[in-house]
């Protein structure tokens, strides 16, 4: 097998440590590896800078994967790059939706024998890039109350979570997809969810259906601003069925827009804005990314 190039994150604690020599010990029985640990973007750089033509493998969660490919995309690398991924970390929402096994060990399985696929990208207009998922209302406003609490550490983010919800955010927001408009500023909605992959929080099915190869984004907007359709949205969230509210739009398409009041937008759980106006596209098999062999 070619060459490979593991970047990791030089902060990891000592139970990701263990957990991720078991995947190496499964990696330098087929190819060569060499370990670079980064802390920084600028150390990122400089590693992808002497990667040759190797394949890279990530250690990490959605956010160490979300930098490499960035990182890559950023240097107008990523269309020849193969990039394979050892979960760690909590979230891992990506893994999940396309299959990869949670457990580093039989991640890295996956990076030497998997079938290597291509992999769709979201780009939006400022040239960011998302792997997984971007939503705006309610859940990004979680995220930014959160801020408030961070000296809790993860509690923080139920604080956030739960200000979020007894008071709620209600947006009017223009939502085109494919230049049609889907939702209008007549109208308030809590949450505008734009997917490559299915699931963000830890495995949270907000855009059940998101399929990471497929050349389309998938978009979920919820109109579920009254105190009953509230209950009921989030009830059928917890279990991916929201889809089927009645206060619920799902549509799939290759641009979106959402333009109107102030928001935050949460993008593979990196917070940003405010902003007034973002556009996404899907960029079609941007990358490639050693996958579970389907039995299909």
């Amino acid at each position: 097998m070619d060459p490979l190039l593991l970047i990791t994150n030089s902060g990891a604690g000592s139970n990701e440590a263990e957990r991720l020599e078991e995947a190496l010990h499964v990696l330098r029985a087929h190819a060569d590896v060499e370990v670079a640990e980064t802390q920084d973007q600028g150390e990122l750089d400089g590693v992808l800078h002497r990667r040759g033509g190797r394949r890279v493998v990530v250690a990490g969660g959605d956010g160490s994967l979300h930098a490499v490919v960035a990182a890559l995309h950023r240097r107008h690398e990523l269309a020849d790059a193969v990039v394979g991924l050892l979960p760690l970390g909590t979230g891992n929402d990506f893994a999940r939706g396309v299959g990869i096994p949670l457990d580093p060990a039989e991640a890295a399985e996956v990076v030497v024998s998997g079938e290597v696929m291509p992999v769709d990208l979201i780009v939006d207009c400022v040239g960011e890039i998302v792997v997984n998922n971007v939503h705006v209302g309610v859940g990004a406003q979680a995220s930014h109350n959160a801020k408030s609490w961070k000296w809790l550490g993860r509690a923080g983010y139920v604080v956030g979570a739960f200000t979020a919800a007894v008071r709620p955010p209600f947006y009017r927001f223009r939502v085109e997809v494919d230049g049609e408009v889907v939702a209008d500023l007549d109208r308030h909605l809590v949450q505008v969810a734009i997917g490559n992959g299915s699931t963000i929080g830890g495995g949270t099915e907000i855009t059940p259906h998101a399929v990471t190869g497929d050349g389309k984004l998938d978009v979920m907007v919820s109109f579920a601003v009254g105190p009953l359709s509230r209950f009921g949205y989030a009830a059928l969230l917890r279990v991916g069925r929201h889809v089927e509210h009645e206060d619920v739009l799902y549509v799939r398409g290759s641009t979106v827009s959402v333009a109107g009041e102030q928001f935050y937008c949460s993008a593979d759980g990196e917070l940003y804005g405010p902003e007034r106006k973002r556009t996404w596209h899907v960029e079609p098999a941007a990358f490639r990314m050693p996958l579970p062999v389907r039995n299909d």
